[in-house]
């Protein structure tokens, strides 16, 4: 307490001046209405500045909830698209025909917790498994493209093996004139896969889209792969065919899972046939 009364004692001039400014400045601002929309404008522009702070500190610290608020609905939308035949209104108001309409793919979210990409045979591990109605041959796609397909599964993780792997063939096809072939990885470059089994007769340019084929029972038509970088023909058959990928496979994070809900019976139709 004496410290205050000799800080007082020291500054009781300087103190009584900011009292007397402080009580001019009110009585100006009071009964002049130019000062006092001075005043208005600044404290708002002041305050403005601070809450637009306050903001941003608070859009950092729940970005990682929106971003999961986000996937799911992103998964939730998927899976209303997957329904076939799709109507909008139906799936608007939710008033499905179970009839008329039916799901073929199922999507979850996920996450990728350790990749490989260096290898000759890569694969990768994910935060979901058989807890979260995950199992083995399942896709692995993000909005870049794919990723690969799951292996083993756990209770509460899964590994996939990558599209960079010499065991990986997926069905693809170009998207302007619907000509199939296989993807598969020569293990030289993790951004740059192959395509191969193309039909001599197709008609290729660098820059071509290549997309999934849908001719598999693990990835629907149309998921992106990359584009053609070059390729390589002697006489009418092509010797080699390089696909520049969409997914840049050494950062992956965030991830969906593609289950096929027609994959079992497609299994047993096709085993039955052997």
């Amino acid at each position: 307490m004496q410290q205050i009364f000799k800080f007082i004692e020291k500054y009781k001039y300087f103190l009584l001046f900011l009292i007397l400014e402080s009580f001019a400045l009110f009585f100006t601002i009071q009964n002049h209405s130019y000062h006092r929309s001075k005043f208005i404008n600044s404290a708002n522009t002041l305050t403005g500045g601070i809450y637009r702070q306050m903001s941003s500190i608070n859009d950092f610290f729940y970005l990682k909830k929106e971003n999961r608020l986000l996937s799911k609905e992103n998964i939730h939308l998927k899976n209303l698209l997957s329904l076939s035949p799709y109507d909008l209104d139906s799936v608007v108001s939710e008033q499905i025909d179970t009839v008329n309409f039916y799901q073929k793919y199922k999507y979850y979210r996920g996450k990728i917790i350790s990749n490989n990409y260096t290898k000759r045979n890569n694969f990768l591990t994910i935060n979901r498994g058989e807890k979260h109605g995950i199992t083995s041959i399942m896709g692995v796609v993000n909005s870049y493209g794919i990723i690969g397909v799951t292996n083993s599964v756990s209770k509460h993780n899964a590994t996939v093996m990558s599209i960079l792997h010499k065991d990986s063939h997926t069905n693809v096809k170009l998207k302007n004139n619907d000509h199939y072939g296989s993807l598969i990885w020569n293990g030289k470059d993790y951004r740059t896969v192959q395509l191969v089994d193309l039909p001599r007769q197709t008609q290729v340019g660098i820059g071509d889209t290549i997309i999934t084929g849908g001719k598999s029972s693990i990835f629907p038509e149309g998921i992106l792969v990359g584009t053609i970088k070059d390729f390589e023909k002697q006489g009418n058959d092509f010797q080699l065919i390089n696909i520049k990928l969409f997914n840049d496979m050494s950062a992956l994070s965030n991830i969906n899972i593609i289950s096929n809900l027609e994959q079992k019976e497609i299994k047993q139709l096709e085993t039955a046939n052997e």
